[in-house]
């Protein structure tokens, strides 16, 4: 038996790291499970957590990634990789989304069952990243696209419907421009080489071939060339001076080949063929020869592309129940009730509101004379009659509110200690036992910082001698308390947590939203509400120290107008104490936590208000009290 303790996660993510090395074809790889982002760090392999509730998204999710990563690590040999890879960043981009192209499709070829296994981990990026509401080829990354074409070709299999989305937004530029070179794609897959050059030539087609830096094979023969005059010099007897002026002036040439290379690299350009003004015309070109890193995920910020954050290695996406221990979680979900027990009559009253609120948009209606479904009692006396009558059965139709999800996003910094964050507690278990009542799902998001001051972030940025505008300089903590899917009898205790003592510290609002808001898009329901609560702009000591006195202000406007602009999640926010109106275009400013309560009942209840008017009141509330 095991231990009450034990996590039921454990056998899994044991068997799948077992079967990950050997698909990897490597007994010595690490694996790990993080919640920081999937990848290769030498020999260890991060893989997205699992929980101890193991939902099905969490487990097809590790199998995608392990399976990808570990064929990555089969199939691609770094130094190759490197040998032909370009200098510019587009060009870069293209050649690594083929390449991990062409290491998943090897191993559709040779393992079949891995390749189900990654389309769920490409729909679930793409998912991520908004790739299924795209709607022309401008707002779709072209080096995705090219990867995922390149990835249909060689298997044959559909790409999954996020992902062929922006795939076929390019994929008629793409085939018109490099469609030819294509044509060898299948019979190069096995070798990294080949296939290396042929990604190379698909990069010219595209039109990126400046950047593609010089080409390694003519180097490689040009160096060749060298050695073998040098060596029939050496050959020759050593019989005047100009012997020895001549092997001098050959000893030279390689540190003024350096030098002439490195003056190549600033400028782009190469020298062979090229006149003094096709040079000059050259020399504006983007800075393809700087050190180029893989492309990380996109930027750290969809909202700002400028945003920067100095380290995010200690950030992380956490469940309540791993920051606490169960018995801590039950004494203080025991003090949260003590806190809600003289609100007791109030709260109840707000939450039998609401639930009469969306119940009275229900409008029952029933589909009869079905085949199956409930029994239909009004028809059973025509059976009674005659007995050869089938029986009838109805259908409820469904509700247009219940295809919705609603995301708490409650702010957890120091300065909402004490009333106001024991009421937010309160209020978001409130409403998430209402909503669900009424078949609505509830996810309750809370955010802060790891530590105050900077954290290991900070230590960091010290000892790297203080460089000049590093960026967001803290560790962030993101929270999650009831996940959309958990049932709430499951994860009452975890809103204790907002009881414990050090939890509460800095607040960076915009990667907050952000993060929120990249984890409603995955969802499958409709229709997506996201609430904010919050006491004032985002406060973090530590960044705004070093660098622009509204940087962090600032980025949490641009989440704000990326979310709006995209309308693919309603956001609406109220403000503890503070105006929140100058960042929100729909918010309440609340100034006694005690109307918290009210405000989020009356918000949300307008927004499944079916009177238009009714909402548009509701919602063009600026302040209560």
């Amino acid at each position: 038996m095991s231990k009450p303790n034990d996590n039921p996660a454990d056998p899994f993510k044991k068997a799948l790291a077992e079967a990950t090395k050997v698909m990897a074809n490597d007994t010595d790889l690490t694996v790990s499970y993080s919640v920081d982002p999937s990848g290769m760090s030498g020999d260890t392999m991060r893989l997205p957590q699992v929980s101890r509730r193991m939902t099905r998204e969490e487990v097809l999710l590790a199998r995608g990634t392990a399976d990808a990563l570990a064929l990555r690590r089969r199939y691609h040999n770094e130094a190759v990789a490197n040998r032909y890879a370009p200098s510019g960043e587009m060009a870069r981009e293209l050649y690594d989304a083929m390449e991990s192209a062409r290491c998943e499709a090897m191993g559709a070829r040779d393992m079949p069952g891995t390749a189900s296994n990654i389309d769920v981990k490409i729909q679930h990026e793409a998912l991520r990243r908004g790739y299924d509401q795209v709607t022309s080829a401008s707002e779709a990354p072209l080096a995705v696209s090219a990867g995922y074409l390149i990835r249909h070709l060689a298997t044959g299999r559909p790409m999954p419907s996020a992902a062929a989305n922006v795939m076929e937004l390019w994929r008629g530029f793409i085939e018109q421009q490099a469609g030819e070179t294509l044509g060898d794609l299948n019979e190069l897959l096995s070798d990294q080489a080949a296939f290396a050059k042929l990604a190379r030539r698909v990069i010219s087609d595209l039109g990126y071939g400046d950047q593609l830096g010089d080409d390694p094979d003519e180097l490689d023969d040009e160096m060749d060339d060298e050695s073998e005059e040098t060596a029939e010099q050496e050959e020759q007897p050593d019989s005047s001076g100009q012997d020895d002026s001549e092997d001098e002036e050959a000893d030279a040439s390689p540190e003024q080949a350096q030098e002439q290379q490195q003056d190549e690299s600033q400028a782009q350009v190469s020298s062979d063929d090229m006149s003094d003004e096709e040079v000059t015309d050259e020399t504006e070109m983007p800075d393809g020869e700087a050190p180029q890193e893989p492309p990380a995920p996109p930027p750290v910020s969809d909202a700002d592309p400028d945003y920067r954050v100095f380290l995010d290695a200690h950030d992380e996406e956490i469940n309540a129940e791993d920051l606490a221990e169960p018995a801590e979680l039950e004494r203080l979900r025991a003090y949260l009730d003590q806190q809600l027990e003289p609100l007791k009559g109030a709260v109840s009253r707000l939450a039998n509101k609401l639930q009469r609120r969306l119940q009275a948009q229900q409008n029952r209606s029933w589909e009869f004379d079905k085949e199956e479904g409930v029994l239909d009692a009004g028809r059973l006396a025509r059976v009674v009659a005659n007995p050869t009558t089938p029986l009838s059965f109805k259908v409820e139709k469904d509700m247009e509110f219940r295809d919705t999800v609603v995301t708490l996003l409650l702010d957890n910094s120091g300065s909402m200690r004490g009333r106001p964050i024991s009421i937010a507690a309160i209020c978001a278990d409130v409403l998430a036992r209402t909503l669900e009542r009424c078949n609505v799902k509830v996810e309750i998001l809370g955010f802060t910082t790891r530590a105050w001051k900077g954290g290991l972030s900070r230590e960091a940025w010290l000892n790297e001698g203080r460089p000049q505008l590093p960026g967001r300089l803290n560790d962030l903590r993101h929270i999650i308390y009831k996940g959309a899917d958990a049932p709430w009898r499951r994860v009452r205790p975890n809103l204790g947590l907002m009881m414990k003592e050090g939890l509460l510290k800095e607040n960076i609002d915009g990667e907050a939203l952000e993060w929120a808001h990249r984890r409603m898009i995955a969802r499958p329901e409709a229709r997506k509400i996201l609430m904010v609560i919050s006491d004032g702009a985002p406060v973090d000591d530590s960044t705004l120290s070093v660098n622009p006195a509204n940087y962090l202000e600032k980025h949490l406007r641009d989440v704000i107008a990326m979310v709006e602009k995209r309308k693919q999640v309603e956001l609406l926010a109220i403000g503890i104490g503070h105006d929140v109106t100058r960042y929100y275009d729909r918010a309440v400013t609340i100034t006694d936590v005690e109307q918290l309560a009210g405000a989020m009942t009356e918000q949300l209840a307008a927004l499944f208000d079916s009177d238009p008017r009714a909402r548009a009141r509701v919602m063009g509330m600026r302040r209560v009290g």
